[in-house]
Parts: structure tokens; C-alpha cells; sequence
């Protein structure tokens, strides 16, 4: 895997998919090109061709690394395949009740979510087992086969089987997707046992349905990303991002669709952790700022934090997932009137196309990326991708909200801003004061296309310690996806007193799962001293309805007895109390496998003179900074700032990927990984 020259990563976003190859020696390409909705993988070929014209052999590609949108968009759009459910008999109308949470309480008229399956397509087979997974009734025979045959005349796309209890005891499942399996060889079954071996219903029923469903849209979309890629000269293994921040084989992707259900947002926070460990700031907060959206993480003393249930879509998914935020500000999100007149913006997007009416494709809405346009903050001319700003078209959008305010497209253009950044500013408060968190321990990481042009407003408005803005903004994401390694979860739910003797039986289940992943990752070419695994379980108090994960360092005899000790600690610091005469439940035992793989990273730069180099301001122009109004700005050219060198805002920053916005007295010094860190007035830092 080692032998060839350059890893590739490749990461497709709603308006952009942008590129990023890293030679051995260091030596780096980039290249950002146009997404193409309709069909992903002609998005990913121009990619790599746009790599290759940079002068990069893709023949002599060792790893591509990529970052999809396709089951996120699928799962976001309700665009899913065919599915059909077989259940316990009893059973078959779990995903229609749902859990009887109401996502707008207020609502008079609420809509219902739509169902991941039709009840058409949701069929039943007599058998039972007991909570304790004891069979009760086997499995119907004679019924089963009246399903099959049903199957047969509904013709779905894949098919899902959950059965009661079978995360303790999944022999049902199995006999059912052996018979499935031989009626239907063309057609996926996803077994719940195989995808949630966890406990509560609904849940477990829709991830195993939300894999079914994703599985066909994944499974053609990465063999028409393979072919392309082949095509092209690309010869190396694929390698996709995961929801848990690690990758996964192209050809076992699909058999878990589910865990891409955040692929792209999952790379930028890959990227987030290797930024921490480089610069030794462990607490950070990511503003991942596309074309569509806005993603925050807020990452503590240097730990990616993870959630093992998810609400998508209204959809509960059970899978280790990086604990985001998403707002629907994005680049391109449009500003609008609602009925009674007020301004909004978001979350509605003009996407990749048309695009921002300044892009000039046929865009008429006025966008947050207009709104710049107006301003200057974002000027005139040639962006990456190809795309050519137009001044005049975007004034004309931003008029259309404007005129009825009785505003200038000036002051409708800082109007739009504002709101998107009262939603960004939302954002992060979320993630950090409302956890009880102080904002001025943490630096804000602004990435994606978007982010930096909203880096001096967000110092501005919130007290952090510094924002850093990346070396590569706008290709934070995709290089992010070369950091993360492979990474295998597996969980199993237990429901056990933690103060009653039960270590062994513990022990053994993390034993298994390890070696189960030693065994996995050999198969992909991964030494076993290359392998990190992490031990967790999710605890809660007698009667509480939900859990706490708590890490464990190991599974040895005493570290599981001191379980009980550790939730204690963490309810106390979560909640701010614990009983610790409250008896304690183990719930669930998780482990998390990661093989590492070797990349190569930025070299830092030895620190050079403070001064700005002359030829770093390539222009001025005058600018309307909010909150300041009109002022003559220096338009700074990012490739001739050297490692040391320091200026004071105001200042606009541009490079191909992205461009930073410096407020007036906002002070910025580049460090040796090039990497420029702004403070507010008067918190000069020094690094």
C-alpha cells in the first residue's frame, strides 16, 4: 500500500468538491471543481482530472480517500430505495408509531414524518424469544414462505429484518436472512443483529431500515465512483468516510450505509483533531461553513466528541457519530420574507445550481454569498472552481428582499449578514455555553468555502481566545479525510447491575470484539501493533430512561468494578449531582477499533520577521465592514505571508480555496504551520 507516491482525498460537498494530493515528500497538490448533483461520481472524476492536470500521475495513486454527501442527501431529501421490513409477528407497525415524540409540540397541525417504510412493504413471521433471549416460538416455517412469496409480487429494492430481542440472540434473524438471502441473491438484506445489536425497538428497527434503504443508492454509487476513478488511471484502493470520523473499504461501505450518513462533515473534524495535536490547543471549536450548511463541533482537551444515537431526518439512527451541529447557513443559503414581512435566512439553499445569483448560472435569490458580494468583503472577479463573481446580478438579488424593507441593497446586504451570523453565533453557544462551557477557553477553527469570511465578525461578537484560520480553509475537509484511519465500531447491549459480579462475561465480549477487529483490519493490510482500540459502556441510574457513556482506559477485572465510581463523576460533572447510593446499570458495552495508517503532514516553517511583506497587499479597495461602514481595506495575497509575520486589521485575506475577513483592530500573526491565528483588541497571543 506504501509503495506508490501520493495519497489522494476527495471530498464532495453540495456546491464544491474539492481535492487535495500529498506526496511523500511532502510535495502537495490542490484542486477544487464544481459538484455535480445529478450524479456525484462525474463530480469526483473532474476532481481527480483536475488533480491530474496539476501534474499529479494518478497511476501512481498508493490511498483515495472520499468523502461522500450521497446517503446524507438521501437520508435529508427522503430520496431512499425501496425497502421492505420483515418482523416479528405483532411487530410490524413499530416504524409507524414511532417513539410518540412530537418535533414541533406547539404545532396545531402537525405533519407526520414520512415513513422509512411503507406499511405495504412491512411484513410478519410468527417467532418470539424472551427478554432474556430464550426462544419462545420458533421461526414459522410455512409463514415465512408466505412472505417470501409476498416479497416476490412487492419487488423492493433491499429488505430489512429486525426481530424481538434478536440483539441477544440473533438465530432467528440469521435462519431468516439465509432463506431471504437464497430467494432474492440480487437484492441486499440488512439483519438488525448485524448493523444494532442494541436494545430499544424503534430504534434498532429503523437503523436496520434506513440501511436497506440506503444500501442500493450507496452500493451503485460507489461502484460508479470505482469505475470512474479506474477509469481515470486511479488503481488504488477507496477508501470512504465514516459518520465516526474514520473510514471504511469502498467494498464494505455499503453493507453499512448507515454509518455515512455524515461522511463529509466527519472529515473536517479529522482534520480538527490532527490541527489540535499540531498546534497543542486542545480546545477548539470547528465553524464548518459550506455551500448549504453550517457544522459545529466543539472539541475538549483534544477528544472528538461522539454521540451514539442520532435524530436525521426525524429518524432516530443508532451508530457512533461525531457530535455535530448543523444549521442551515450556508454560502448559498437564501434570504427571504416570510408573511409578515421579516427578513430570514435560511435554511433553504440555492445549492450548486443554480447557485448564488452572483455565480452568475441562472440564480435570481439573494444569498448570504451576495450579501458579501454587495458588501466587498467578498469582491469581483475569478473564484476557484471556476467561477466568476458578478457584482450587478448579485446587487439585483439582494434588491428583492431590500426594496420592500425600504432599504438600499447596501443595508439589506448587512441585514442578511447579520441574521446568518446571529444563526452561526446560536450555533456555537450551543455546543459550549449551553454545556456549561467557557467560550474564552476555546478557539474558533472557521473552514469550509465560506467559514473565514465570517472569521473577525465571529471574534467580534463572541469572547474566544483566538480564532485560527487553516492553512487550507476551504480544503480543510478533504485533507482532513488523510488523517482518519479505518475504524470498526461494535457495541452489544447487556443490561447488568454494575455492582453485581459480571466482569468476566464483560471481559469476554472485549476480548471477541478486538480480535474480531485485529482479524478485520489484517484484511485490509493493517499490522496489529498499527491498531488503537477504546472501551467505553453507557451507564445510567436504576430508572433512568437514558445513559452516559463512560470511557474506560481498559476491560481488565478492576476497571470494570470501578464503573460504578466513574459514572458517579461523570453524572456529577454533567448534571452537577450523582447518588451515589443510587445502584448503577451497565447498558450497553462499546468498542471503537482504529487502524492507523502513516500520512504525510505539513512541515513547520522556522519563524521569520514580524513584518509584512510588501508584496503580501496586493491591492486596496473599499469596503463596508459591518459595523464599521465604509473602509479602505488592504486585500492581502495569503501564499507571500511567512511563518512570524503579523498585521493588524482591517484586512481581507484571499488565496484560491477561501477568503478571511480581519475586522479593524483585530490582530493577526502567521504561525510556523502557516496557520493564521487572530486575537481580539488588547488579547495579543503569542504562539
Amino acid at each position: 500500500m506504501n509503495t506508490l507516491q501520493w495519497t489522494l482525498s476527495i471530498d464532495a460537498g453540495g456546491t464544491f468538491t474539492d481535492a487535495i494530493a500529498r506526496r511523500a515528500d511532502g510535495e502537495i497538490r490542490e484542486a477544487k471543481v464544481a459538484s455535480t448533483p445529478d450524479d456525484p461520481s462525474q463530480g469526483l472524476r473532474n476532481a481527480a482530472a483536475a488533480l491530474e492536470a496539476l501534474g499529479v500521475p494518478l497511476s501512481e495513486t498508493a490511498l483515495l480517500c472520499h468523502g461522500t454527501t450521497v446517503a446524507t442527501n438521501a437520508t435529508l431529501t427522503g430520496n431512499l430505495g425501496r425497502a421492505a421490513l420483515v418482523t416479528t409477528a405483532g411487530f410490524r407497525d413499530v416504524l409507524g408509531y414511532r417513539q410518540q415524540n412530537r418535533p414541533d409540540v406547539y404545532s396545531l397541525n402537525p405533519t407526520p414524518p414520512a415513513e422509512l417504510v411503507p406499511r405495504a412493504l412491512r411484513f410478519e413471521v410468527p417467532e418470539r424469544l424472551d427478554s432474556a433471549g430464550n426462544v419462545l416460538l420458533p421461526v414459522d416455517a410455512t409463514a415465512l414462505e408466505r412472505v417470501i412469496a409476498q416479497l416476490r409480487a412487492a419487488d423492493p429494492e433491499s429488505i430489512a429484518v429486525s426481530f424481538l430481542f434478536s440483539y441477544l440472540n440473533d438465530a432467528h434473524e440469521q435462519q431468516v436472512g439465509t432463506a431471504l438471502r437464497a430467494a432474492f441473491p440480487d437484492r441486499p438484506v440488512t439483519l438488525s443483529s448485524e448493523v444494532a445489536r442494541e436494545f430499544r425497538e424503534y430504534p434498532r428497527t429503523a437503523t436496520t431500515a434506513i440501511n436497506a434503504a440506503l444500501r442500493p443508492l450507496v452500493e451503485q454509487y460507489l461502484n460508479r465512483a470505482s469505475t470512474a476513478l479506474h477509469t481515470a488511471g486511479v488503481e488504488s484502493p477507496l477508501l470512504v468516510m465514516q459518520s465516526n470520523g474514520g473510514s471504511v473499504p469502498a467494498a464494505r461501505a455499503g453493507a453499512e450505509a448507515h454509518r455515512l450518513v455524515l461522511s463529509g462533515p466527519a472529515g473536517g473534524v479529522a482534520g480538527l483533531a490532527a490541527l489540535a495535536e499540531t498546534l497543542d490547543e486542545h480546545n477548539l471549536i470547528s465553524l464548518d461553513m459550506g455551500g448549504t450548511s453550517t457544522d459545529v463541533c466543539l472539541l475538549r482537551n483534544g477528544t472528538i466528541p461522539f454521540t451514539t444515537i442520532q435524530e436525521v431526518q426525524d429518524h432516530t439512527l443508532l451508530a457512533p457519530t461525531v457530535d455535530i451541529h448543523t444549521i442551515g447557513a450556508g454560502g448559498g443559503s437564501i434570504a427571504w420574507l416570510d408573511a409578515s414581512g421579516s427578513l430570514k435566512v435560511g435554511p433553504a439553499s440555492a445549492k450548486a445550481v443554480p447557485g448564488p445569483a452572483c455565480y452568475g448560472r441562472g440564480g435570481v435569490e439573494p444569498t448570504i454569498s451576495d450579501a458579501h458580494v454587495v458588501l466587498g468583503t467578498l469582491g469581483a472577479g475569478e473564484l476557484a472552481g471556476g467561477l466568476v463573481i458578478d457584482r450587478d446580478l448579485a446587487v439585483a438579488a439582494v434588491e428583492r428582499v431590500a426594496t420592500p424593507l425600504g432599504l438600499t441593497a447596501e443595508e439589506g446586504a448587512e441585514a442578511i449578514l447579520a441574521i446568518g451570523l446571529a444563526h452561526m453565533i446560536r450555533a456555537v453557544r450551543k455546543v459550549s455555553v449551553e454545556r456549561g462551557l467557557d467560550t474564552r477557553e476555546f478557539s474558533l477553527v472557521p473552514f469550509g468555502g465560506a467559514g473565514p469570511l465570517h472569521a473577525g465578525m465571529m471574534l467580534q461578537h463572541l469572547s474566544l481566545k483566538s480564532v485560527i484560520v487553516p492553512l487550507r480553509p476551504g480544503l480543510f475537509a478533504a485533507d482532513g479525510l488523510l488523517v482518519a484511519g479505518l475504524r470498526l465500531d461494535r457495541s452489544q447491549t447487556v443490561l447488568r447491575d454494575a455492582n453485581v459480579a459480571g466482569a468476566p462475561e464483560l471481559r469476554t465480549w472485549f476480548d471477541e470484539a478486538a480480535a474480531e477487529a485485529l482479524v478485520q483490519f489484517s484484511e485490509d493490510g493493517i499490522d496489529s501493533d498499527a491498531v488503537i482500540t477504546t472501551a467505553s459502556a453507557d451507564c445510567r441510574y436504576r430508572g433512568q430512561g437514558f445513559e452516559l457513556n463512560i470511557a474506560l482506559p481498559d476491560w481488565e477485572q478492576a476497571t470494570i468494578a470501578s464503573i460504578p465510581e466513574r459514572f458517579h463523576a461523570a453524572h456529577e460533572e454533567r448534571y452537577g449531582h450523582a447518588n451515589t447510593a443510587e445502584p448503577v446499570e451497565i447498558v450497553t458495552v462499546r468498542l471503537s477499533s482504529t487502524g492507523t495508517v502513516n500520512r504525510t503532514r505539513d512541515r513547520a516553517i522556522p519563524v521569520r520577521s514580524a513584518e509584512l511583506p510588501s508584496a503580501a497587499v496586493v491591492t486596496s479597495r473599499s469596503v463596508l465592514l459591518p459595523g464599521f461602514g465604509a473602509t479602505n481595506t488592504p486585500i492581502i495575497d495569503r501564499a507571500q505571508l511567512l511563518p512570524g509575520t503579523e498585521f493588524m486589521g482591517p484586512a481581507i485575506v484571499q488565496q484560491m480555496d477561501a477568503t478571511t475577513i480581519i475586522l479593524p483592530g483585530q490582530h493577526c500573526r502567521v504561525a510556523s504551520t502557516l496557520d493564521i491565528v487572530v486575537t481580539a483588541p488588547g488579547t495579543k497571543e503569542s504562539r
